[in-house]
């Protein structure tokens, strides 16, 4: 059974940092597409960033520049540096795996919460 669990999140006032880790359990992680989404209240969850297995990343316009997503595969665990964080990234985020067999998995997502 696969499982993921997010943890980092937080208060940080706007301008601050965070790191998200999101560990997973149950699969091949070196083999999937992981990603980090989040939605704020009364908003439509959307893409923040996504990783393939070789590397490959894809950020939301609103992440460039300030979000970097990585992965370390000996951990099975998945990140997200916030840097620079506004107001509007006040969010549930969560972590998303999408397996070779497309399959996908959701963690239950860690709040972040930040304070102009």
């Amino acid at each position: 059974q696969v499982q993921l669990v997010e943890s980092g999140g937080g208060l940080v006032q706007a301008g601050g940092s965070l790191r998200l880790s999101c560990a997973a359990s149950g699969t091949i992680f070196s083999l999937n597409t992981m990603a980090w989404y989040r939605q704020a209240p009364g908003k439509q969850r959307e893409l923040v960033a996504s990783i393939t297995s070789g590397g490959i990343t894809i950020y939301a316009d609103s992440a460039k520049g300030r979000f970097t997503i990585s992965r370390d595969n000996a951990k099975n665990t998945l990140y997200l540096r916030m840097n620079s964080l506004k107001p509007e990234d006040t969010a549930d985020y969560y972590c998303k795996a999408v397996l070779p067999m497309g399959y996908t998995y959701w963690g239950q997502g860690t709040q972040v919460t930040v304070s102009s």
